[in-house]
């Protein structure tokens, strides 16, 4: 009985880690044509169509739903326990966050400040909570598998 049970967590695990890491590459794939046309037109306001906007907002709904319901109902499963392998999932939990970073940086550093006119301050907050909400978003999924990671090791 006590076998079964770890293995339905694992399943569980492994199948909230699969959706989560789908969530997370599928925010990547949105915004990174995003993150290039902020890059390449600095101090130009961008505009983002409703369908864009629909699909980050369900990326980072998915994938908060995944972390959220995993932290609190289904324990981390370790397949193995691997130092070298540990130290990898590690590293990949920093990368994940790279790029929000970058996003970050891009927007907050770079763009807003050279911008001719500025919006509205109802814009300025709604923008602002949707980029704090993608960078929430990426922070869990990184803190999911920095926790992996210290797992396996």
């Amino acid at each position: 009985m006590a076998g079964r049970k770890i293995s339905r967590n694992a399943l569980r695990y492994a199948v909230l880690l699969g959706i989560q890491t789908t969530a997370a590459a599928f925010l990547f794939w949105v915004i990174f044509p995003i993150f290039l046309r902020v890059i390449s037109s600095i101090g130009q306001q961008q505009g983002l169509d409703l369908e864009v906007q629909l699909e980050i907002l369900i990326g980072v709904i998915v994938l908060q739903c995944c972390y959220w319901i995993r932290l609190r109902w289904v324990p981390i499963v370790a397949p193995f326990h691997n130092v070298f392998v540990g130290h990898l999932v590690l590293f990949a939990s920093r990368v994940s966050f790279f790029f929000g970073g970058a996003l970050f940086s891009a927007i907050f550093f770079r763009h807003v400040p050279e911008l001719d006119a500025l919006p509205s301050a109802a814009q300025a907050i709604a923008r602002a909570a949707g980029v704090l909400a993608i960078l929430f978003a990426l922070f869990c999924y990184s803190l999911e598998l920095e926790r992996l990671g210290r797992a396996i090791e």
